[in-house]
């Protein structure tokens, strides 16, 4: 199963941002939708953004107006910009890819850390 590839976590002050990548290289096959998820510490893994194959995107209602998710079709890699972040923004952050005729794969996730 090919497995999508995330970068760009780390450590940022409250108010800060980050750029979050997902690099879904190595199939053929066609995408459908890309989404990010993120798991805090205790909590199940809840959806913080989504981008489908023509554009539309979605966003829970904590992160609208602060994150915004991107596609590079001609690459397969999707962004997260993400802004004025708040420590309840902790957590790992993973990439989720639906191709087409296939279930969703997962990335490997990558630590976001919001501290002062």
């Amino acid at each position: 199963q090919v497995q999508p590839v995330e970068f760009g976590g780390g450590l940022v002050q409250p108010g800060g941002s980050l750029r979050l990548s997902c690099a879904a290289s190595g199939s053929s096959v066609t995408i459908l939708v890309m989404r990010w998820y993120r798991q805090a510490p205790e909590n199940q893994r809840e959806f913080v953004a989504g981008i489908t194959r023509g554009g539309v995107a979605t966003y829970a209602d904590s992160v609208k107006g602060r994150f915004t998710i991107s596609r590079d079709g001609g690459k397969n890699t999707v962004y997260l910009q993400m802004n004025l972040l708040k420590p309840e923004d902790t957590a790992v952050y993973y990439c989720n890819v639906r191709r087409l005729g296939a279930d969703n794969s997962w990335g490997q996730g990558t630590q976001v850390t919001v501290s002062s």
